[in-house]
């Protein structure tokens, strides 16, 4: 098997996406507390209570700490002059080849929080799917997506 592609996610990633575990766990935290009020008004029963509370935890620690650690850890990137190599996933690691060839077009985004952080997604659009590189620094999504094109035209003249 290849070894696996060189490049990382910046660090700031890791942040935008603990950043977004937390918005996670206050949406929870705000259920947990509509439940512990209905528990308490209408006296259902009090495990109803300590499961929300439970939940919320359990959601903080992994929503917070351990998803964004190991999606940080696995996540990794190689564009080469004939193809493009990206590993994802949490427990599960998936590698994807992308051959330059099939590359339609290629997509920066950038949302608030992103902005924020100087971030952006790097979106590699194919016949069959989009394929997502995220939380690059802006002016390496741009040079990125400037060199995937620029590959995918030489890669589509020499067909």
């Amino acid at each position: 098997m290849r070894k696996e592609p060189s490049h990382k996610i910046p660090r700031k990633g890791l942040t935008v996406w603990r950043l977004y575990g937390v918005i996670s766990t206050i949406i929870v935290l705000v259920l947990a507390g509509v439940v512990s009020f209905l528990t308490y008004r209408f006296l259902w029963p009090t495990f109803i209570y300590y499961i929300a509370i439970g939940l919320f935890i359990l959601n903080a620690i992994f929503s917070i700490w351990i998803v964004p650690n190991i999606r940080w850890d696995h996540w990794r990137y190689e564009v080469r002059e004939h193809e493009i190599e990206i590993q994802s996933g949490l427990f599960v690691v998936k590698r994807t080849m992308i051959p330059m060839v099939r590359v339609q077009h290629v997509d920066t985004a950038q949302g608030p929080i992103l902005k924020k952080y100087n971030l952006a997604n790097i979106a590699i659009s194919t016949a069959a799917t989009t394929h997502m590189i995220p939380m690059l620094l802006s002016d390496d999504a741009d040079n990125l997506r400037s060199r995937i094109s620029e590959l995918a035209r030489v890669a589509e003249d020499d067909v």
